[in-house]
């Protein structure tokens, strides 16, 4: 038994290992999906695929799904012993990954004083993967792109050099596809190599006892976070836009002693269309979304999924069916968080916010530069987060995906792209007490004199985020060209040259009644141009001297009177 002192300073270690890991990957790859927006996830494994520590960079969706990947498919199909030093496998099936085509999970063994010891993994989303592009037209997965099953990338350090020339021929930008998967194979080897400095310095043989202590007292705290609330049955359903009709998830959280089990009976049928989301990406989300309500000072691995049981009807929209369209599955699992928050609010109203953008808006542009070289390019972006029960909710910041906004100077120097504006959008954010954050407003046009196809993953245009005890919810999103004319949410048009597209991202829900808030807050939001003079007066209750920016106090305890006698 390792003493809880040192048990302590290694998995310190373990920390400082993945994140150099991921580090390295970031580093060394060759798209601003990876390098500016973090869509990656880097984590470390003991030999039976338990997940014991993650880098700090990345996405539950792929943090989360990696875990299942390695436990479930990598270790099962290829024992750690029956393979050598310099092999590393690959595979980005949807339900066996993370949950689309686009992202690349490549998993290596390591190998110390000859005997496998551990296992490094990292997801990343390549910038392109061949297909119709990304988005939500398809209607199979076989449109969607290049599928590859789990597989050696490399063996005994020689890379597959088949399988390279298979990816090279089907996307349409390889020299950065096949660059950021050296990358993350460089983000393995480093992670590999400090893993053994530390089994060195400890003298340990391996990381098992490490592993086994670690996930134990991980379960063991979640189970206690689990256990302090009222045994019960909680529900809560959501409405979302879907992509021709709107779509429910409903969820059903059964608290029982120290488990918790979450039911998806209830949620749409799968779509023809490539919204559909896996079991696999269902669980991440479920997961990370109830640790970081009940939890969230306690480290994600292995241990905090022992406590929670996630289900959803297998050909719903939560757990499809393959060949279904998976593309832009993002745009549907992301929403799970807020029926499950919604849910918890009767019981942890202090631990929840309330519903927000949720989705990320993704744009993906493809065509041919001014050079008359094939480009395509995908950055993320996203509205505002909802509020909490005693601060506004962040604007124009992606939740649950942790994904970061690219920089306008980024998407600019990747792509031919031209930004003319990019803004909060005022009177997005839902009133309350505390308000909902803002969404954003960007207007852009192509730069090449010819033709791009623009492939949309837009959510909240039709069903806005509900605020929560009393909040109101935040604004819709709503996708325009220049012409007038809209097209679909999550669909492909093609932008022409001269034309303008403006996104207008949703806003987060509010969270208690907007009369509440102090007068003081509303009077620096109209300064700061969060909210317009004639939101304070109409959704806040508050009267504003135009003249002198000052609160009118008699003004405003006679309006707020009013608005509470309307209710």
């Amino acid at each position: 038994m390792i003493d809880p002192v040192t048990l302590e300073v290694i998995w310190s270690r373990l920390i400082s290992v993945v994140d150099e890991q991921a580090a390295a990957l970031i580093h060394s790859s060759f798209t601003t999906v990876v390098r500016e927006a973090g869509d990656l996830s880097a984590g470390v494994f003991d030999r039976g695929g338990n997940m014991i520590a993650q880098s700090v960079t990345g996405t539950p969706g792929h943090i989360n799904t990696m875990a299942n990947c390695v436990r479930k498919y990598i270790v099962p199909n290829h024992p750690i012993d029956s393979l050598n030093t310099g092999d590393t496998l690959i595979t980005n099936d949807p339900w066996e990954a993370s949950g689309h085509l686009f992202d690349l999970t490549i998993v290596t063994p390591v190998f110390y004083r000859g005997r496998g010891v551990a296992w490094f993994a990292n997801t990343c989303h390549a910038v392109d993967i061949g297909g119709a592009t990304m988005g939500g037209d398809a209607q199979s997965l076989y449109e969607e792109g290049l599928a590859i099953p789990l597989m050696k990338l490399f063996k005994a350090g020689d890379v597959n050099q088949e399988l390279l020339d298979i990816i090279r021929a089907n996307v349409r930008v390889p020299d950065q596809v096949i660059g950021d998967i050296y990358a993350q194979q460089v983000g393995n080897q480093v992670g590999a190599r400090k893993l053994i400095e530390m089994l060195d310095e400890y003298a340990l043989p391996d990381i098992e006892e490490v592993s086994a202590q670690i996930l134990d007292r991980t379960e063991r705290a979640v189970r206690a976070a689990i256990s302090a609330l009222p045994d019960g049955l909680y529900r809560d359903e959501i409405g979302i836009d879907g992509f021709d009709q709107p779509l429910t998830i409903a969820c059903a959280l059964t608290v029982d002693g120290d488990e918790l089990r979450v039911d998806y009976a209830g949620s749409s049928p799968q779509v023809d269309r490539g919204i559909n989301v896996v079991l696999n990406y269902t669980h991440a989300y479920t997961t990370y979304t109830l640790m970081a309500a009940l939890a969230p000072g306690i480290p994600n691995n292995e241990g905090a999924f022992r406590p929670i049981e996630v289900r959803a009807p297998l050909g719903s929209i939560l757990n499809c069916r393959r060949p279904a369209p998976v593309s832009a599955r993002h745009l549907i699992g992301h929403f799970v968080s807020q029926p499950l928050l919604t849910a918890l609010a009767e019981v942890l109203p202090r631990q929840v916010i309330a519903n927000g953008s949720a989705g990320l808006w993704n744009t993906m542009m493809d065509g041919m530069d001014a050079a008359g070289e094939e480009f395509a390019y995908v950055f993320f972006s996203a509205g505002g987060m909802g509020a909490a029960y005693d601060r506004d909710g962040l604007s124009a910041t992606a939740f649950p995906s942790g994904i970061m906004g690219v920089p306008v100077e980024a998407i600019e120097t990747a792509a031919p792209l031209l930004m003319r504006r990019r803004e909060l959008r005022p009177d997005s954010g839902g009133a309350g007490q505390f308000r909902g954050g803002l969404g954003q407003e960007m207007e852009m046009e192509i730069i090449t004199g010819m033709n791009a196809n623009h492939s949309c993953m837009y959510d909240r245009t039709g069903n806005a985020a509900v605020g929560l005890l009393g909040g109101e919810p935040g604004a819709t999103g709503a996708v325009a060209l220049s012409d007038g004319s809209n097209p679909h949410p999550k669909s492909h048009y093609v932008l022409k040259p001269g034309q303008r597209v403006t996104l207008k991202l949703p806003g987060g829900g509010g969270f208690g009644p907007p009369t509440l808030r102090e007068p003081g807050r509303v009077l620096d939001d109209a300064r700061q141009g969060y909210i317009s003079l004639a939101a304070a007066q109409r959704c806040y209750g508050v009267v504003i001297d135009v003249e002198k920016m000052t609160v009118d106090f008699e003004a405003t305890n006679a309006r707020r009177e009013e608005m509470d006698a309307e209710k």
